[in-house]
């Protein structure tokens, strides 16, 4: 690979009750164990920044495969939910959910450019046979 941008953060505290911050100062965020999992939910979770991180970055692939096929987006959107629970083998695993919104095109094309998304974006890839990724095209 051909690294272009590193992004650094460190964590400190007692991990998901702790802090977050980026060397360069962008992200600086209280955490919190979220209420369902018995903690205060009184900060940020890294599943929160996970789906951010994924949505963001999901919607620049889509909005690449739509360039590059001369397809225009018009007011497009993209969603994500992260799911984490036990794994069955005394661990933890993610699920993820990411719904596009492309109101201004028919459901096949709409479906074929998130399609597209999921095989380019960086989040995608590296989820890849890791974590259960459903994409799904919505209305609104």
């Amino acid at each position: 690979m051909d690294t272009v941008y590193t992004a650094e953060a460190l964590a400190t505290g007692s991990g998901r009750n702790g802090r977050t911050r980026t060397t360069d100062g962008r992200i600086d965020l209280g955490l919190a164990v979220p209420q369902e999992m018995g903690g205060s939910g009184d900060g940020a979770n890294p599943e929160q920044l996970f789906a951010a991180g994924y949505a963001a970055c999901f919607h620049s692939a889509l909005q690449m495969v739509a360039r590059q096929e001369k397809v225009r987006l018009g007011d497009s959107s993209v969603g994500a939910r992260v799911g984490i629970g036990g794994n069955g083998q005394g661990g933890f695993g993610l699920e993820v959910t990411l719904e596009v919104v492309l109101p201004d095109l028919d459901q096949d094309t709409a479906q074929s450019l998130a399609d597209k998304a999921h095989q380019v974006c960086p989040y995608s890839n590296a989820t890849r046979g890791n974590v259960d990724v459903r994409v799904t095209v919505a209305e609104d």
